[in-house]
């Protein structure tokens, strides 16, 4: 069991990913999240608005906007990927058992929030964490036009990406010392990102009606 911590909160320690991963680790933690089902876990907003400060402070040694390239690219072929997990697999993944790197539930949250959303939900589960892992899985098993879906994926990829990379890096370029709170801006991002699922969680307890 303490080794699990150890693997979780090395997994979690953002800063430190982005210090020793650099650019390859970066690419492979955005395409394990949203392109592996196994990966919803992994911390893709705060490890990008990371990237982004770290970016800005040249003894990181990062250049944003190749960083930026690479990432985006990877949340593309990651999406592309879920998407073909859905197509092949079918309903089939709503009858696997859950396990300790798959949660059926967010299967389920995920296809209820394509139903209501439609295409644009791959837009906007971009900015969800745990979401944005399983939508295009649902996209893939609802047999979406794959042309429309790259169009959304493409989109989704660009905002998502560039966004979190840029608040970082202007963080860091306007607010000095910045780079010794960097537990402070992930919590705040944290936050943020899982602001909509809360929001959209109280909206669904409002309307249903009491005994």
């Amino acid at each position: 069991m303490q080794s699990l911590l150890d693997l979780f909160h090395q997994l979690t320690d953002v800063q430190q990913i982005v210090r020793l991963g650099g650019y390859v680790g970066l690419t492979a933690i955005i395409f394990a999240e949203t392109g592996l089902l196994v990966g919803f876990f992994l911390p893709g907003d705060s490890l990008l608005v990371t990237g982004g400060l770290l970016s800005s402070q040249p003894q990181f040694g990062l250049n944003i906007w190749l960083l930026g390239a690479l990432l985006t690219v990877a949340a593309i072929v990651g999406n592309s990927a879920g998407y073909a997990i859905g197509w092949y697999t079918g309903p089939k993944l709503f009858t696997r058992d859950d396990s300790l790197l798959f949660k059926k539930r967010h299967l389920f949250r995920a296809h209820q929030f394509y139903e209501k959303h439609g295409g644009k939900t791959l837009v906007i589960a971009r900015f969800m964490p745990i979401v944005r892992t399983f939508v295009p899985v649902v996209a893939g098993l609802g047999r979406m036009p794959f042309r429309a879906y790259t169009a959304y994926n493409v989109l989704g990829a660009v905002l998502w990406i560039w966004s979190m990379l840029f608040i970082g890096y202007f963080l860091g370029r306007y607010i000095p010392g910045i780079e010794h709170h960097i537990t402070k801006v992930i919590l705040v991002v944290i936050v943020l990102s899982l602001l909509p699922g809360i929001v959209s969680w109280a909206r669904e307890r409002a309307r249903v009606p009491t005994a």
